[in-house]
């Protein structure tokens, strides 16, 4: 398969700036198994399952990923924006730094806010390839948690970020309302359309919520750049399944509910932890799984999820799961309907090709 293969035109309009308010009032476009097309809401979303039916929610919190600081050489100096991405250890982390090509190993950077609330001092221990830098951290742990909440802004989306800055909305905006475990640089975006209302109506039709966290890194937004789609590298990703989760959702399935995951990440997750026959096992660790057509699926039935980009590899999943022609009559119709695409757009409810 090539890259090319998953394009499609997006009018630059289309793209959220912003979330809908509330969140639930989102437009949803579902997609059935024979690739039928119909238009709703999310808060519509009780309707469209049924009692037995299982979510699955990515529970993960957004850092202040985003960092701006000066890199001092000497008598010279420059501004180095760094977007962390992995934590590899409890005073260092990956990073896309940007212009990396004014760095190099030993460069010490110092960022903004250092001096009204202590010093956020790092230095580059590697440089790697596409602008990564590994950064060694003058604190560690809990206080460099801190540190970066201080000094750290939201990592909104290039797409996002490129037309608007960010602001204090975008610190409520960018979380789920059940974000609990702070590690990643984007958000899992189908669960920002969840309301505490639209929970209890969704538990009072019978239908169950389940919880994990995958750490979603910003490898997340990189283009694919390779022609032909096997020859593209996921970035590893750490998730973890709970035995109790893993139980409660192999349970459902048996008792003849489906499994929608709401997310991509919670997709991947769940894919990475099935086995052959469909169970899922707990799971601790990283996963770097790429679902691309033709890939079998073990154990989810459905995906909430948004409209991604052309030729990425969200947009190739879905292709997966719902069929890439089905997948492209739906964006054409988005297109044309005026959907809003991308993490603040709106929504689409997908199940398993026939």
């Amino acid at each position: 398969m090539l890259v090319s293969d998953f394009d499609f035109d997006l009018p630059p309009e289309r793209i959220a700036l912003r979330p809908a308010q509330p969140r639930d009032a989102a437009r949803l476009l579902a997609v059935t198994p024979a690739g039928e097309i119909s238009d709703h809401e999310v808060r519509d979303l009780p309707t469209l399952l049924q009692p037995g039916d299982a979510l699955v929610f990515n529970d993960t919190r957004v850092i202040a990923a985003r960092l701006h600081g000066r890199r001092t050489r000497g008598a010279t100096s420059a501004a180095i924006d760094a977007t962390l991405h992995k934590r590899l250890g409890p005073d260092r982390w990956a990073a896309f730094a940007r212009p990396a090509k004014r760095l190099k190993a030993g460069d010490e950077i110092v960022f903004t806010g250092a001096e009204s609330s202590g010093c956020l001092a790092a230095k580059v221990a590697e440089l790697g390839d596409g602008g990564q830098v590994i950064l060694a951290f003058a604190q560690s742990g809990a206080d460099l948690d801190a540190a970066i909440a201080a000094h750290g802004a939201m990592p909104l989306p290039p797409y996002i970020a490129a037309r608007r800055p960010e602001d204090e909305r975008d610190e409520h905006d960018y979380q789920t309302i059940f974000a609990r475990e702070p590690a990643s640089v984007a958000a899992p975006t189908a669960g920002l359309h969840f309301t505490p209302e639209l929970m209890e109506r969704l538990t009072a039709r019978g239908v169950s919520a389940h919880f994990l966290t995958l750490e979603v890194g910003a490898g997340t937004f990189l283009p694919v750049k390779s022609e032909v789609v096997a020859e593209h590298h996921m970035h590893a990703e750490r998730g973890v399944i709970s035995a109790a989760t893993a139980g409660s959702l192999n349970a459902a399935r048996q008792a003849g509910g489906r499994l929608i995951c709401v997310g991509t990440t919670s997709l991947r997750l769940i894919e990475s932890a099935a086995d052959e026959a469909g169970t899922i096992h707990p799971f601790d660790g990283e996963t770097d799984i790429f679902i691309t057509p033709g890939c079998k699926f073990r154990a989810v039935d459905g995906l909430m999820t948004n409209f991604h980009l052309p030729r990425s590899t969200l947009f190739m999943l879905v292709c997966a799961l719902a069929g890439t022609e089905a997948m492209r009559r739906a964006y054409a119709h988005a297109v044309a309907s005026g959907y809003r695409f991308y993490s603040y757009g709106d929504a689409s409810l997908l199940w398993r090709a026939a």
